[in-house]
């Protein structure tokens, strides 16, 4: 697939959009997404599948923003949601409520009884108190809900431990070895209907064999309760494919990993779902902005721009590795520096001891590979308004979110 963030006559595009022209227009920082590439990534998957009965839950924690939303809901996508809030913008985009699968470990009794109102597909249950919870508003509601368990095969996932969820001391899932006997249970209660296996290891993985390893396992575990009576009729593989955030790095093959997977479940007869998020979305956006001072220390150089972490809090929360590159690519020194922001932590960096073009105050970059937990985790640390979004087709783009005022910032207080 193409990169859509490219340089042209050294100008840094997005599309067909030189990006200086969004920065101009809307100021830093500023977040731009490239539907093209959203929609190529999205379609990756689906096709994959080919005949296969199945359907693409974009996960909508990766970036909610309804613009993006309401372009994969015009695709065909389902959605993957874990809040009251994310059903309430898939619903404002126009997602269709059949395609989509509420998951996470904590539901609140009011959002299950806003997703059952809103005829959801199904909920990816993580725990028993959880199904008696789900049972007793479905029942006194007079209808049945579609349920998936979503079990831990206890496969390690090798990426960074806050993003590793399929192991048994995760707080995710049920184990396995003993969910035999809950799905037991909610055969037997009277508002379930338990028609589906729930799997999700973990997330940003740049090797799929751990994916596969626990489609076997799911698989082995879904022929058993088929075997009990039990009417299992779709299985999760949740998400979790990687993306390339260093230079050359080496990524799965969306394609590829589809049809492993599609051989492991052969002949099964069940409907596939996968829940991608990251790897529709993340190298699909850049996060703009300008530099404001270089400073020179004993120890090192640093390079301050007007984006920081409460835009971006990749870096700081995993250590994340972001390319940053100029929107201008003239000849340029290279320098080792700290590319940080204004917010009053140390931890607020966006690059440490990195070789980078030397860039000059009033100079924009482009934070690459931003388009995934990007501005959904983004906050008003500092009391700082939260950035622009743009979306761009083509040769045209278009605010999709305002940047926020300094009202905004109080909205809701009181003296």
């Amino acid at each position: 697939m193409i990169n859509p963030f490219r340089y042209q006559d050294q100008i840094l595009h997005c599309e067909n959009v030189p990006l200086p022209r969004v920065v101009e227009e809307y100021g830093t920082p500023v977040y731009v997404y490239s539907a093209q590439g959203i929609l190529d990534r999205y379609q990756a998957y689906d096709s994959a599948f080919g005949d296969t009965p199945h359907r693409v839950c974009f996960a909508v924690k990766a970036n909610s923003n309804i613009a993006i939303l309401k372009l994969l809901a015009d695709a065909g996508a389902g959605f993957d949601i874990v809040s009251g809030g994310e059903l309430f913008r898939v619903l404002k985009a126009g997602g269709d409520p059949e395609k989509i699968v509420f998951s996470g470990v904590g539901k609140t009794a009011e959002e299950i009884e806003y997703a059952i109102d809103s005829n959801i597909h199904s909920f990816n249950c993580e725990s028993e108190p959880e199904l008696d919870l789900l049972n007793e508003i479905a029942e006194r509601r007079g209808v049945k809900v579609r349920v998936a368990l979503r079990v831990n095969p206890d496969v390690d996932a090798s990426t960074h431990p806050y993003i590793s969820t399929g192991l048994r001391d995760h707080k995710f899932g049920l184990d396995i070895e003993t969910v035999e006997s809950i799905y037991q249970k909610a055969n037997a209660l009277p508002a379930i209907l338990p028609e589906g296996v729930s799997c999700h290891i973990g997330s940003q993985l740049l090797d799929h064999s751990p994916l596969l390893e626990s489609v076997q396992k799911v698989l082995q575990l879904i022929r058993k309760l088929q075997s009990q009576g039990l009417p299992i009729r779709h299985l999760d593989l949740g998400g979790g494919l990687g993306v390339a955030y260093h230079p050359g790095q080496q990524t799965p093959s969306i394609h590829d990993y589809i049809q492993e997977a599609l051989k492991v479940v052969a002949g099964s007869g069940l409907q596939i779902m996968v829940e991608p998020g990251r790897s529709i979305v993340a190298e699909s956006g850049a996060l703009l902005s300008r530099v404001i001072y270089r400073k020179q220390s004993p120890q090192k150089e640093f390079v301050i721009l007007d984006a920081a972490m409460n835009d971006l809090i990749r870096p700081s929360l995993y250590s994340a590795h972001h390319e940053i590159v100029p929107l201008v690519n003239t000849d340029r020194a290279v320098q080792k520096a700290d590319i940080v922001g204004p917010v009053c932590e140390t931890g607020d960096f966006l690059a440490r001891d990195r070789e980078v073009a030397t860039m000059n105050p009033g100079e924009a970059a482009a934070i690459l590979t931003s388009g995934a937990y990007g501005f959904v985790l983004s906050s008003n640390y500092n009391s700082r308004p939260r950035a622009t979004e743009v979306l761009v087709h083509g040769s045209e783009f278009r605010v999709i979110r305002q940047r926020e005022t300094l009202d905004d910032l109080i909205r809701g207080e009181s003296l």
